[in-house]
């Protein structure tokens, strides 16, 4: 018998239907698009723009291959993000992906510095951050935040990601808000 793919399902669980993105501005950028494996191996992305039609738990698992030791690992990564979305509904009885997408939305900075060279000076100058780059810096943020927390800790990655997840869904103390905060700080200083 053959295995059946659930095209609408993410991990072959979580309903992708359900999910409301309430951010106008991020609404274009995220995908909830499942795909049979989740490695696409960047097909989508080949131009700049391209990047938003990636799906977003591919970003995730992308993300956190970045650095640490899950460098270049998809399956284990692939298995630390299950795990989590796992722990997310058992802690919360929500839709792990609506926990990611609002997590999304809290932890990606609205406005950063960018430095401005008048002369032999630089002077720093607040500007708005696109819709692109805000989920990118968010999800960069949720990744770092699960590694420093799983590091030298009893805890394993999957649940402290799926800590990180859910406090940055209710803008609760965490270090990807926290991250999120400090930027838009710098920034409200430089204007």
């Amino acid at each position: 018998m053959p295995i059946q793919v659930h095209f609408d399902k993410i991990f072959d669980k979580w309903d992708v239907s359900d999910v409301e993105i309430r951010d106008i501005g991020l609404e274009g950028h995220i995908s909830l698009q499942p795909v049979s494996a989740l490695h696409t191996g960047g097909k989508h992305a080949k131009q700049q723009f391209e990047e938003s039609k990636v799906c977003i738990v591919e970003l995730l698992i992308n993300k956190l291959m970045q650095s640490g030791q899950n460098t270049g690992k998809k399956q284990k990564t692939y298995k630390i993000v299950k795990t989590a979305f796992d722990h997310i509904h058992e802690t919360t009885d929500k839709n792990p992906l609506q926990v990611l997408v609002d997590a999304i939305r809290n932890a990606g900075p609205l406005e950063e510095t960018i430095r401005l060279r008048f002369g032999g000076i630089l002077v720093p100058k607040a500007v708005d951050v696109t819709s692109q780059r805000r989920i990118e810096q968010a999800l960069r943020y949720i990744a770092k935040g699960a590694q420093k927390c799983a590091f030298k800790s009893k805890r394993s990655i999957a649940q402290c990601l799926a800590d990180e997840l859910i406090a940055a869904s209710k803008n609760a103390k965490c270090y990807s808000i926290s991250k999120k905060e400090e930027r838009e700080r710098i920034a409200r200083a430089a204007r």
